[in-house]
């Protein structure tokens, strides 16, 4: 069984010629357009340079915005198929096929602002998308409903980071797919630096991220580790972005052991 294949059973990867639980023809034409977009993808490679290399930090470039998007779209995917409503698009107007759009351009854009700083950076990237938004949306929408879409984008973007609570279910996706990229390596130029410290090293337990179909909830993310210090990572990443998500009823967060001598975590552990 093939890399691809593995991630797409596991709910890491967007595939969009695979069968979805949403009308996913417009989104698939603005995903085209968006990673053959020069502007955009020099904002994904310019946005590490503080990220990374000025300030050592994790990675916050395209591989990041890789992961995220696929893991928002595979997260919406999922609870679309749990019924879960969706009020963003719906609220203004918009149509369903537009709710996947929101997702996906929230995650493509959401950290534009470190190009600006690291701190701070959700509120430095609303004008930055904006700008991005107002030429991109026109090739697929109507004035009116362009306006519509660029709030709710914005909106997506603003609460994946801040204190700021999601108001809409599409930008609840945002905030929590945003915590899913906490696999081991992400956190790969603090640890080579000589960073020990707790949020370091807690990303080096984790193996492995992937997202189900649960029984009693929409969703579950199943989380592979080595050592129980991952468990940090998960508590004070993934919960919290979570508690504040709206969709603390729709996942289910469990971890599960992988280390072959079985004496550092419990087989399996609820979160």
């Amino acid at each position: 069984m093939s890399d691809s294949t593995t991630d797409e059973q596991a709910g890491r990867v967007y595939v969009p010629t695979a069968d979805h639980h949403f009308p996913d023809a417009k989104l698939n034409e603005v995903l085209e357009f968006v990673d053959e977009d020069e502007e955009i993808q020099t904002y994904l490679e310019a946005q590490n340079i503080n990220a990374v290399d000025r300030m050592r930090y994790n990675d916050h470039g395209a591989k990041h915005i890789e992961i995220v998007r696929n893991r928002a779209l595979c997260l919406y995917d999922l609870l679309k198929g749990g019924d879960v409503e969706f009020n963003g698009a719906s609220e203004q107007g918009l149509a369903e096929a537009d709710e996947a759009v929101i997702v996906a351009l929230a995650a493509t854009l959401h950290d534009v602002g470190h190009v600006v700083h690291r701190d701070q950076h959700a509120y430095y990237s609303i004008p930055l998308a904006a700008d991005i938004l107002e030429r991109v949306l026109p090739e697929f929408y109507d004035v009116a409903e362009t306006v519509r879409m660029k709030g709710e984008v914005l909106h997506a973007i603003l609460c994946h980071h801040t204190a700021e609570t999601p108001l809409t279910t599409e930008a609840g996706v945002i905030r929590v797919a945003d915590a899913l990229d906490m696999e081991r390596g992400r956190s790969r130029i603090p640890y080579e630096q000589g960073g020990r410290g707790i949020n370091t090293l807690s990303s080096q337990a984790i193996s492995h991220v992937s997202l189900h179909e649960g029984e009693s909830r929409p969703v579950m993310v199943e989380i592979a580790m080595t050592n129980a210090a991952g468990v940090y990572q998960v508590d004070n990443l993934l919960k919290a972005k979570l508690r504040d998500s709206g969709l603390q009823n729709e996942i289910r967060i469990v971890a599960v052991n992988t280390n072959e001598n079985h004496e550092q975590l419990v087989e399996r552990i609820e979160l």
